[in-house]
């Protein structure tokens, strides 16, 4: 089945930003009577973004009881499950932190397979599947050795014919990529300096395409298609987990851990800092919308600054914490905490405007999608401590 235009085929989307394509409507409002097309359960846990790509919807998930980590997929018309693939059976990591999953990230498919990259035992492992959800091949990316006991976060994003991972830790970290027909490695580049989270990102900017990525205290460029490095500059966190974004060639990284940074670098190898200052958003990536940076904080502030000199328009306390990435869709910002809730509103630099306050589940660490007007949001529900996971398909009346 070919994918089609505007699919959120990966983690970020259409155009690798978190933009859903042009002309949309999708709804303002929802809730569990309200705008709800359909409703389907989840088995075991996740934080992976639903990937929509043709009629399908594919999510990652994992069942610590069983111990598996598997890749299912649902019909979008209907909400039905389709298929449940188990990719790793055993080996789970022990130690996990609390907010994290051992199925958060989020898969690559562009219509014909399926990639999904799940850290187990102490290796990451990158998966094809067909989308009928047999396996093709399976590759041993490397080896994995945090000095966090967190687990893992990074998603795989594509390039041409390449699959591109990222694994950061002390001693052995690397940037790599693999054929999407079999697997080969096509190259490696070191990232040894020490662990991180972020998912890496490919935009085109100063007349060229560069592979960006923060963490480290850096932030770095690479070419794309060999893994040479391109240029880096001191600035944002040891650790981040956030992807980073654009306007025009300047580019901005947030974090972290252990020390509160979000910059604005020049991308044309220079070198120059254009701004910074003391705001965090550590796992959550920002959002640029017509020339201003929109980043919501650890402390559950939405920030709006102008990209170009980092001056601050409005802020405005949200509610935290925050997991969840913003998302621009039919001219709106869609921003959703860990408690479920999303905020609507306008993307203006003349103070926040919000448009909806819409409830949906109990919990909101992965990011919503939006393809045809409509929106595709993971959830979870408690009932005690059980805890159920649900896929839900809004779209207006």
């Amino acid at each position: 089945m070919a994918a089609q235009a505007g699919d959120w085929s990966e983690w970020r989307g259409p155009t690798r930003d978190n933009h859903a394509a042009p002309g949309q409507k999708p709804p303002l409002e929802w809730a569990d009577d309200k705008n709800v097309r359909w409703k389907s359960q989840v088995p075991g846990m996740g934080h992976s973004t639903p990937v929509v790509s043709g009629e399908r919807i594919i999510l990652t998930t994992a069942d610590l009881e069983a111990q598996t980590q598997s890749v299912l997929a649902y019909d979008r018309a209907s909400g039905q499950q389709l298929w449940e693939t188990v990719v790793h059976r055993g080996d789970l990591p022990e130690k996990i932190h609390k907010k994290n999953t051992h199925a958060s990230s989020t898969v690559v498919c562009q219509g014909q397979r399926i990639f999904a990259l799940f850290f187990n035992g102490v290796s990451v492992y990158l998966t094809a599947l067909d989308m009928a959800g047999a396996q093709v091949w399976q590759k041993k990316v490397g080896e994995f050795h945090s000095r966090y006991p967190f687990g893992f976060g990074s998603s795989p994003i594509s390039y041409g014919s390449n699959i591109i991972v990222v694994a950061e830790y002390e001693g052995g970290g690397y940037l790599a990529a693999f054929s999407q027909k079999d697997g080969s490695e096509q190259w490696r580049t070191p990232r040894q300096i020490g662990t991180s989270y972020s998912t890496p990102v490919i935009a085109e900017i100063t007349g060229r395409e560069q592979l960006l990525i923060s963490g480290q205290s850096r932030v770095s460029s690479y070419a794309p298609d060999t893994g040479e490095p391109l240029w880096h500059v001191q600035g944002s966190s040891p650790a981040t987990c956030g992807t980073m974004v654009w306007h025009e060639d300047i580019v901005f990284a947030s974090g972290g851990y252990p020390n509160k940074e979000t910059i604005a670098v020049r991308a044309d190898g220079s070198g120059e800092i254009l701004w910074k200052n003391g705001v965090k958003c550590y796992e959550q990536s920002m959002l640029v919308v017509d020339g201003y940076l929109y980043g919501y904080s650890d402390t559950g502030i939405m920030h709006c600054w102008d990209c170009m000199t980092g001056e601050e328009q409005w802020k405005t306390r949200l509610g935290g914490p925050v997991s969840a990435s913003p998302v621009n869709a039919g001219r709106h910002i869609y921003a959703t905490n860990e408690q479920g809730t999303t905020f609507v509103f306008a993307p203006t630099p003349e103070g926040f405007k919000e448009l909806a306050r819409n409830q949906l589940g109990e919990v909101g660490f992965a990011t919503p999608t939006f393809v045809d007007s409509q929106v595709f949001i993971r959830t979870a529900t408690y009932q005690g401590e059980k805890r159920q996971e649900w896929l839900y398909r809004l779209g207006a009346e």
